[in-house]
């Protein structure tokens, strides 16, 4: 019983020594075919490479390492493609694993070393420096590389230093040198970031942490950060942008959660006003930035921003006293907002105060001297405020810019009856009212018309040949285009009002 049961097993191993043989037979064929692929892989790979097609090339070592993962060769020329792509984070590993393969490939440990200092790991890159220098005492890269580490670990310590005793300009300064010599160090951007923040520039504080999104894995504090600062500048969809990035990498991280809330309703807000805007539904526009006001009032920007634009939408509900006291509220914030200065400007022409009008545009056209805006509505404030010294259809009517037609007749009738001639017996009582009723039908006439109104407002006088013409025209009723003076003939005047 026991013999037949070692025949068994005999013959089961025997059979198991068969098929291991002919497991290597045929594996010998297969890795011979897979060798001339490999170097066919390689070798395309060299070609796109020194063509400039990196991803292409890429793909082709990719094969070349599936096919043999013992080749230290192979692990270095992908190194290589990363590298050219810029990948170093991605270039390393294959570093590490050529030398794990050949401990004394000098190219590879020298390339690590590189690396490695870039990232500001200088223990690490010390080690491989050290190691060439000992296999090769005369490589003078990695003599120079070593004395690189060096620098760069007393330059940090003087950087920490400084900035522990919160002197932050001299910190910026050395770590000016330190990222010089370690750009992929994310440690030292965000230590230079912070510098930054505290003396008041953000903007170079996000040029500081925009890389370190990259050069840190899960950088979350980064992102978050990023969005605070965009936030504060009332760059609200860079501030979406970023907090989004941080929550798609955790969903629950609790501040990022809460800050893409924040910004998410205020972002609302204000897109929700522009629409407004757009459409020319000023009071609600109005309503929703009186929101955001509210809801940030200790962030400037979007204070001040929501002042120029109800100043905006005022002037064109043509609220002139609350447009002038808002714009002005907004100019002392913001002083060289031009657009707070247009704005006030034209409130300033509702108002009928060209020459504040013209201040105004002055102001923003020192700020600004290519702007045809600017230029256009200074030329048309200067063209007002000539026209009013010799005679303004509004103030002869006395209504407001803004009047209606009804308001405007309405203004008229009272006028003319009052200043009508069959009112006056003395001579020079009648001739002044013959001239104030000619100017009282002279106002209505233009202002009832939509287009002589619209020439007046844009700074020329309809009645006036001289004002069209470009010329100066003389002062009172000269130069007005009636074909008979309806006073000139003396006798009773009947008039009636029927418009």
């Amino acid at each position: 019983m026991e013999s037949g049961r070692r025949k068994g097993l005999n013959g089961v191993l025997s059979s198991l020594s068969l098929l291991c043989v002919i497991l290597d037979i045929q594996l010998d064929g297969v890795l011979g075919a897979t060798h001339v692929e490999i170097e066919q892989h390689l070798e395309m790979g060299r070609k796109l490479l020194a063509a400039g097609q990196l991803a292409e090339a890429l793909s082709h070592y990719h094969y070349a390492v599936e096919g043999d993962s013992k080749n230290y060769l192979t692990y270095y020329k992908r190194a290589a493609v990363f590298l050219a792509m810029g990948k170093s984070k991605s270039a390393l590993p294959d570093l590490t694993r050529a030398i794990q393969l050949k401990p004394d490939f000098l190219a590879a440990r020298l390339q690590r070393g590189n690396i490695l200092l870039k990232q500001g790991n200088t223990q690490d890159a010390r080690e491989d420096f050290e190691t060439v220098l000992h296999r090769s005492p005369d490589q003078e890269e990695a003599r120079d590389q070593l004395m690189r580490a060096n620098k760069l670990e007393e330059l940090r310590e003087e950087a920490h230093a400084a900035h522990h005793r919160g002197d932050y300009s001299t910190t910026i300064t050395v770590l000016d040198r330190v990222v010089e010599l370690s750009p992929w160090d994310p440690e030292s951007r965000e230590l230079r970031a912070d510098c930054y923040i505290r003396l008041g520039d953000p903007r170079k504080a996000i040029h500081d942490l925009t890389p370190t999104t990259q050069l840190r894995n899960d950088n979350r504090a980064a992102f978050l950060k990023l969005s605070i600062l965009h936030y504060s500048l009332g760059e609200h969809q860079e501030s979406l942008g970023h907090v989004r990035e941080c929550l798609k990498l955790d969903q629950d991280d609790k501040d990022c959660l809460s800050h893409y809330k924040q910004v998410k309703k205020l972002s609302k807000q204000l897109d929700s006003a522009e629409e407004h805007i757009e459409e020319a539904r000023y009071q609600e526009a109005i309503v929703k930035y009186e929101s955001v006001m509210r809801r940030e009032p200790n962030v400037p920007y979007y204070t001040n921003k929501a002042n120029e634009r109800i100043c905006f939408c005022l002037v064109k509900n043509k609220m002139t006293a609350k447009a002038i006291d808002i714009c002005s509220e907004a100019h002392q914030r913001d002083p060289r907002n031009i657009n707070i200065l247009r704005d006030r400007a034209e409130a300033f022409i509702l108002n009928q105060d060209y020459e504040k009008a013209v201040e105004d545009y002055q102001e923003a056209r020192e700020f600004d001297m290519e702007n045809n805006e600017i230029r256009e509505g200074l030329e048309r404030a200067q063209k007002l405020l000539k026209l009013s010294r010799k005679r303004d259809y509004y103030k002869i009517l006395g209504v407001n810019r803004s009047a209606n037609k009804q308001e405007i007749i309405k203004a008229y009738r009272k006028l003319a009856q009052q200043w009508h001639p069959d009112n006056f017996r003395e001579e020079a009582k009648k001739k002044e009212a013959e001239k104030r009723f000619i100017d009282i039908a002279s106002a209505k006439e233009v202002l009832t018309d939509p287009e002589k109104r619209q020439k007046f407002d844009s700074g020329e006088d309809p009645l006036d040949p001289e004002s069209q013409q470009g010329g100066g025209g003389g002062q009172g009723g000269q130069g007005r285009p009636f074909h008979f003076n309806p006073f000139e003939s003396g006798g009773n005047y009947h008039f009636k009002f029927n418009h």
